[in-house]
């Protein structure tokens, strides 16, 4: 089931992103740090009502924030679409205990609903360029890599911006 994060979840998905973390750097991926994700950033995505859980049997396994809101970051990007009516997601991350088994896939696919339905001309979202994983994943689902940003609190590597035009 995926529903709106509530204040009440918070604690849960900062575990979940830092067994995240912890898994990824067993495979010698360092996306995640102490800096990000942090409660900050989950707070105000609760804050703008962006922030979905998924949870299986009663239990949060992951999470997605679907956002409208775009970056500094994301502004001198060659995006497809035009800048405007574009949705962006961040914070994507399933227990990795749970990874594996379509969550993620999901996820995703109630966040390009959500976007189809509500209008917008795409679904726009960064990704390390260290986490082959990820790229696939994204890729498989159609999405388009465009240009690398840099995250220098995260890593001196680049991320990915992707996007699929609706």
């Amino acid at each position: 089931m995926i529903r709106k994060a509530t204040n009440l979840d918070i604690d849960a998905i900062l575990e979940i992103t830092k067994s995240c973390a912890a898994f990824m750097a067993e495979q010698h991926i360092f996306q995640w740090n102490e800096h990000y994700p942090n409660k900050n950033a989950f707070l105000i995505d609760l804050e703008r009502d962006e922030l979905f859980v998924i949870e299986e049997n009663s239990d949060l396994i992951g999470c997605i924030t679907i956002s409208t809101f775009m970056d500094d970051i994301y502004k001198p990007v060659l995006w497809l679409t035009p800048n405007n009516k574009n949705i962006y997601i961040h914070r994507l991350a399933i227990h990795p205990k749970h990874q594996g088994m379509g969550y993620a896939q999901q996820l995703m696919a109630f966040a390009e609903t959500y976007a189809a339905d509500n209008g917008y001309k795409s679904v726009r979202l960064d990704t390390f360029s260290k986490n082959p994983r990820n790229m696939r994943f994204y890729e498989c689902r159609g999405y388009k890599r465009l240009e690398p940003i840099y995250f220098p609190k995260q890593s001196e590597h680049p991320f990915y911006c992707y996007e699929l035009p609706l």
